[in-house]
């Protein structure tokens, strides 16, 4: 395992304690909101804590950005972190055992590591780029499928963004009445680790942050996804608009996607 990822990994597993050691105490939980549909917990600022003072132990010149801290800057630009220390808030606040710490090194803006820690589940998705993705140590490839009559997708609904709700749900009865099902499990890191494994066979949502996706979006590629924007391009990095499957899944849902974008979702 490369260095970097070894510490990303012990990053996660750290915070993943935390987050553990909360959801089994619910009434300890403080929950506090910061915009409409868009929480935060005393447990992920713990959890956050726990990655950045774990990376900055190891690397203290690396910059990060959190979701909740921000961007803590560092010596040396060239090296940034990208944190979720707790993606799937709202499953975390209900109880429900879905939700994931994600961790992506990107080295002049291209990431190179990743990881996603499940601690529910322990589960561990890792990927360095140029060397595969895996699963608790044991290589992962994403599904076969070459059409969406056998497909199961994943997808997020824009609770953040309502005002593209008609576009959201033109997509979604589409790709709903052309595939087997659909998903929405409320934690797009998982989506994107679950492309990655086969779990799923595609996934689609708009309105993303870095940190939704940066760690996801490189496990998916290195086990055989495609990641791209609504259009096939690849400014989903900017947009937050983002869709990922394998090669020819891709092309059936971008081509059903395109149907229903209004100019504001060309990207």
């Amino acid at each position: 395992m490369h260095p970097m990822l070894n510490i990303a990994v012990r990053a996660a597993r750290n915070a993943g304690q935390v987050i553990v050691k909360g959801f089994a105490n619910p009434d300890n939980t403080e929950t506090r909101a910061k915009g409409q549909n868009d929480f935060v917990t005393n447990v992920e600022l713990d959890a956050e804590n726990a990655v950045v003072n774990t990376l900055r132990k190891s690397y203290p010149e690396h910059t990060i950005i959190g979701e909740e801290c921000g961007e803590l800057t560092g010596s040396n630009p060239d090296y940034q972190w990208v944190v979720d220390a707790l993606d799937g808030t709202a499953n975390f606040i209900h109880g429900i055992p879905h939700f994931a710490v994600s961790i992506a090194l990107r080295v002049k803006g291209r990431t190179e590591q990743a990881v996603v820690y499940d601690p529910i589940r322990d589960e561990l998705f890792t990927a360095s780029r140029g060397a595969g993705a895996q699963l608790n140590g044991y290589r992962i490839r994403t599904g076969k499928a070459k059409d969406l009559t056998t497909a199961v997708l994943a997808t997020g609904f824009p609770a953040k963004q309502k005002h593209h709700v008609d576009a959201y749900l033109g997509m979604f009865k589409d790709l709903f009445v052309q595939s087997s099902d659909i998903r929405r499990a409320g934690a797009p890191s998982l989506d994107l680790a679950y492309v990655a494994a086969g779990r799923v066979d595609g996934y689609w949502e708009l309105g993303l942050k870095p940190w939704d996706f940066a760690a996801g979006s490189l496990i998916a590629r290195e086990a055989g996804s495609i990641v791209t924007d609504f259009v096939g391009g690849h400014n989903f990095e900017q947009s937050g608009n983002l869709v990922c499957a394998n090669p020819k899944v891709l092309k059936i849902m971008l081509s059903t996607i395109r149907e229903h974008l209004p100019e504001s979702l060309s990207n």
